[in-house]
């Protein structure tokens, strides 16, 4: 992925691109896209690392995924298909998991992350896939029912 060194272009690629209708905070650089048209689901890093094998071996596209260095988290980005049932917030909080609430921000990498090692992409975007959010839940639900974490 070429991107550009600055968050402005990088937004531009992010938008034009990647299909993300991401905007830049300008007084820090930051990178977000509010959730919405784009979901978001987050996990510990060893956990996302079993979701994206069991994804591979399902042979289904990971789409694109953040790691977040500092915290040791990995966040999916998905299509968002996922209702805002209780019951499954409730869930996968259970399990260190979270989905980004409709409205909430996701911060992407940006060329000022690189520096102080905030966010970085495991797989990067190239167009406009994401995998539907309910395929990464059950992959989750799969990895814990077979013990893999």
């Amino acid at each position: 992925m070429a991107l550009a060194d600055t968050p402005t272009a990088r937004c531009a690629y992010y938008r034009h691109t990647c299909d993300l209708p991401a905007g830049v905070h300008p007084e820090i650089g930051r990178i977000v896209v509010r959730a919405g048209f784009v979901g978001a689901i987050t996990m510990p890093a060893a956990l996302g690392q079993q979701v994206r094998s069991e994804l591979a071996h399902r042979r289904i596209q990971p789409g694109p995924i953040i790691s977040h260095v500092r915290s040791g988290r990995w966040t999916f980005l998905i299509h968002p298909d996922l209702s805002d049932d209780v019951r499954l917030f409730a869930e996968l909080f259970r399990l260190n998991v979270s989905i980004v609430p409709r409205g909430g921000e996701i911060a992407l990498p940006s060329p000022v992350d690189a520096h102080a090692k905030y966010r970085r992409w495991i797989v990067p975007p190239q167009n406009g896939f994401r995998p539907s959010g309910s395929s990464i839940v059950d992959t989750v639900r799969s990895c814990m029912r077979s013990g893999k974490r």
